[in-house]
């Protein structure tokens, strides 16, 4: 197999344009071998006139690329933040309920206007280490959760798929990854008919699917939330109001 079919453009491009450089150079030295001549000064600049192509094209080409990542990141950041708004803070505030382990790590996660860049990473740091603790098991409680789970995800199973049909989700690996760690646990619930007769180790393996859910989820919204405090302070305004980490949080705004 030929060696540029393992090149990108660019490269391949710059070595064509030195090359020609190269040759015209040759040739001007060849021609004009007299220095003096006023055409050795014009086949100079010829010589180089394809390195300065090659420069324009790669500051234009980086400037375009800039500007179209810019475009499909806020469209990403429009569909996670619709994700949120249909199902995201509602999912984080049912499963948090069942963390044992929730008090840990609910100071990192409530968060105010005054966040810097660096708490937001502090605050990532910490939930990356955090040992989930769902309580799910035999008891009537858990079992009732897993039920309310089962239902709540079947019904936003379309809104998922419409989701999932985005084509520009494929540039955001750790979104990607959550939702389908939501369509897989939506399944795994989805094909037991009765949560009430499962084995203990069945109900372990609902605990791993649904912490990968929580976990995924955290880290997520983290990121987003981080998003809305820099570029829209009014829709990060209403976020921190329905905070589900903040026992205290309420939409309305008090005087």
């Amino acid at each position: 197999m030929r060696i540029t079919k393992y090149l990108g453009w660019r490269v391949q491009l710059g070595i064509l344009l030195v090359i020609i450089s190269i040759i015209i150079y040759i040739i001007n030295l060849y021609l004009f071998q007299n220095a003096s001549a006023t055409g050795y000064y014009l086949s100079i600049d010829i010589a180089f006139l394809p390195i300065e192509v090659l420069f324009v094209v790669l500051v234009i080409e980086s400037v375009i690329t800039y500007r179209e990542k810019q475009i499909l990141l806020e469209k990403l950041n429009m569909v996670i933040g619709t994700f949120f708004s249909e199902i995201g803070t509602d999912l984080l505030e049912k499963i948090s309920r069942y963390d044992g382990n929730k008090d840990k790590i609910r100071e990192e996660l409530i968060l105010s206007d005054e966040w810097s860049e660096e708490d937001f990473m502090e605050a990532v740091n910490k939930i990356t280490s955090y040992d989930y603790d769902l309580f799910i098991c035999s008891d009537t409680g858990s079992v009732e959760f897993l039920e309310e789970l089962k239902e709540y995800l079947r019904e936003k199973r379309n809104f998922l798929l419409v989701l999932l049909e985005n084509p520009n989700l494929l540039e955001h690996e750790t979104f990607t990854e959550l939702l389908r760690a939501v369509f897989h646990l939506t399944e795994e619930l989805e094909r037991r008919k009765d949560l009430t007769i499962l084995s203990n180790a069945d109900y372990q393996h609902l605990k791993g699917d649904t912490g990968r859910v929580y976990g995924l989820l955290i880290y997520e919204w983290l990121q987003y939330m981080e998003h809305l405090m820099n570029n829209y302070p009014y829709l990060f305004s209403l976020a921190l109001r329905v905070n589900p980490f903040d026992p205290h949080a309420k939409v309305e705004i008090d005087d």
